[in-house]
């Protein structure tokens, strides 16, 4: 059996948080092994050395910065953990923002959350057959 996917999720409605947690532990063999709320939070987490994570799932607006920012130093911080924006603000051109700044793929919380759960699903059986 092929260890869960490590996952950190940078959102910062508690509601969405938790029912996204609960739903992506249910139905895809991964584990959150964190949260922010805000940008600052989330750079701090980014920074601390020794934390294996194979997927961020960012929001675009926060409490306190943006998920602009988290991208970017995900970027250079951990360019090996795959990085997905979750938002209601997934326009053409915050899409290809997101995309210049490192996000591999951008999901709109409205009608694009099956969408996530089948690529994360993907990852995960991707990430099995690599371990």
């Amino acid at each position: 059996m092929s260890s869960p996917l490590s996952t950190y999720i940078v959102e910062d409605s508690p509601v969405i948080r938790e029912n996204l947690i609960a739903t992506l532990e249910e139905l895809v063999p991964l584990q959150v092994i964190g949260s922010a709320e805000d940008e600052t939070t989330a750079l701090r987490w980014l920074a601390e050395a020794g934390r294996p994570c194979d997927l961020m799932i960012v929001d675009i607006f926060l409490k306190g910065g943006t998920g602009l920012g988290v991208l970017q130093a995900a970027q250079k911080l951990r360019p090996l953990t795959k990085k997905v924006v979750l938002s209601n603000f997934a326009t053409p051109d915050m899409r290809r923002r997101c995309l210049e700044l490192g996000a591999d793929e951008v999901f709109d919380k409205s009608n694009e959350i099956d969408t996530l759960i089948a690529w994360c699903m993907q990852l995960a059986g991707a990430s099995s057959t690599s371990n």
